[in-house]
């Protein structure tokens, strides 16, 4: 017999003013925290987060005014990344995250990497590619335009210079097992 897999909880950091609502699989080992792209919610990482719940932590916040995370004025990086370190602080792994953003989160990774500890970066840039039907849920936008204006100061392009991923939009989507082998890689 096979122990189950960890389960999602859901739980919400920092305090009113900065507020982040992120779900967390496992207790152990390096944590991956998984950044979704402008539009999208925490949602679109829960085939990905299964996947890797069994090797890790993993760890996936709403960005603020996405999903569950309450809106904010203008959302600046530095600020950001500075609540994610707490995240993930508070989390009491001692050990460097793996960073994966996806497309528009690609400045804020980029961000933390540039002052916080942190193992790798690896970002998926948006792109064409299919995503299985059964799957497509995980890649659609959750949110209108207008969340934009809060995240107008963000560096279109720095994001993709950082790590350049290729092929489909959604690689972590589209074949979850297969982007977590890639990704168990970079763990220990």
């Amino acid at each position: 017999m096979h122990p189950q897999p960890p389960l999602r909880s859901t739980h919400i950091a920092g305090g009113p003013r900065n507020a982040l609502v992120y779900d967390r699989w496992g207790k152990y080992g390096r944590p991956v925290l998984l950044l979704h792209g402008l539009l999208f919610d925490r949602t679109m990482w829960w085939p990905l987060g299964a996947e890797l719940a069994r090797v890790c932590t993993v760890v996936a916040p709403d960005l603020p005014g996405h999903g569950d995370s309450p809106e904010r004025g203008e959302i600046r990086l530095a600020d950001l990344a500075r609540d994610l370190a707490g995240l993930v602080r508070r989390l009491d792994l001692h050990r460097a995250p793996v960073v994966v953003a996806h497309a528009g989160a690609a400045p804020l990774a980029t961000a933390f990497a540039e002052t916080y500890a942190t193992h790798h970066v690896q970002t998926i840039e948006e792109s064409g590619g299919e995503v299985p039907e059964h799957l497509q849920f995980y890649a659609e936008p959750r949110h209108g335009r207008g969340l934009l204006t809060a995240y107008a100061n963000w560096p279109v392009s720095a994001g993709h210079a950082a790590g350049r991923g290729t092929g489909p939009a959604f690689p972590h989507v589209a074949d979850p097992v297969g982007f977590a082998a890639g990704l168990r890689a970079l763990l220990p």
